[in-house]
């Protein structure tokens, strides 16, 4: 998959097939409701190398957008973030082509994994390169927060702290090694966003300090159970019983360093060690993944680990 800048001055008619990767939070503060309806949150989000495949390219004489992706559940009308991505930009840039993406999806729904903005955010960046390169890299990271709260995080260096709603984005050093092993565990069942937040009870949030947080893994270059708080983790646990279950059973194996829940749910991360428990093996359905943070330099996209 290509990882550099084409950047041509005009529009390339050749495809672009890049990696579109997921996200975890690492720790996740609900600091409050906005007058808008939405949390302000402080969170440490970091890009993986596990995630989806796309291909872009122009659509000639098209009078709109198209997208096909195979997996069930996938909307490919105009309600995907994708065409949404491909829309803004052509609203910000004034650009005019039409693209066909082909999105190859591994990272499962209702995951906690940011997929969706995951594809958003590589349609943004693959839209300004194929055009020529109209838009910076600043810009697409500010448009970005108009359509998603999480897609910004992606325009990053891989690891970064968000406030706001998500879109406002400070670029921070890795927590851990790169090649620290990371297993994703969801069970079959999506926790449902929208639910988790309106179980979510503000008067009983925690009170861990976001910077306290930073300033631990910095100093010790781990995670511990102290430094990877969501404070998500209570009202999802509460709709969904069996994923507390499913927590407090990968901790008790004593093979991961410590286990977290990412985003709003249902998958939580265990560091340390790829290599499942058995008990695992209990469950029908249940979605495993070994993974690594992941990085880019600025001028390049994140690069899949097959490559």
């Amino acid at each position: 998959m290509h990882s550099a800048g084409i950047c041509n001055a005009a529009t390339s008619k050749q495809p672009l097939k890049l990696f579109s990767p997921a996200k975890i939070n690492i720790f996740l503060r609900i600091m409050g409701k906005r007058p808008d309806g939405y949390h302000d949150l402080a969170s440490l989000f970091h890009v993986i190398d596990f995630g989806d495949s796309m291909e872009l390219r122009v659509a000639d004489g098209a009078a709109e957008d198209s997208l096909t992706c195979e997996m069930e559940g996938v909307p490919t009308d105009s309600s995907n973030l994708v065409i949404k991505a491909l829309d803004l930009f052509r609203r910000k840039t004034g650009q005019e082509e039409r693209f066909h993406v082909d999105l190859e999806k591994r990272i499962p729904h209702g995951a906690g994994l940011g997929g969706g903005s995951g594809n958003a955010a590589t349609a943004l960046w693959a839209a300004n390169q194929m055009t020529g390169c109209p838009a910076k890299e600043w810009q697409l990271l500010k448009w970005a927060g108009e359509i998603g709260s999480d897609i910004s995080v992606f325009f990053s260096e891989g690891a970064a702290f968000c406030t706001g709603r998500g879109e406002i984005v400070e670029n921070r050093k890795p927590p851990l090694s790169l090649r620290t092993p990371l297993l994703l565990v969801k069970p079959k069942v999506a926790s449902p966003t929208p639910a988790v937040f309106k179980a979510l009870d503000l008067s009983g949030l925690s009170q861990a300090d976001p910077d306290w947080m930073l300033a631990s893994m910095s100093m010790c270059g781990c995670l511990t159970a102290s430094n990877v708080v969501n404070d998500l983790e209570p009202p999802a646990f509460q709709l969904l019983p069996e994923l507390k279950e499913l927590k407090e059973r990968l901790l008790n194996e004593k093979c991961f360093k410590t286990v977290f829940m990412t985003g709003s749910g249902s998958t939580l991360v265990g560091v340390g060690s790829q290599d499942p428990p058995e008990f695992l093996k209990e469950y029908s359905d249940m979605f495993i993944q070994t993974t690594h943070l992941a990085v880019r330099r600025p001028g390049s996209w994140y690069t899949s680990p097959d490559v």
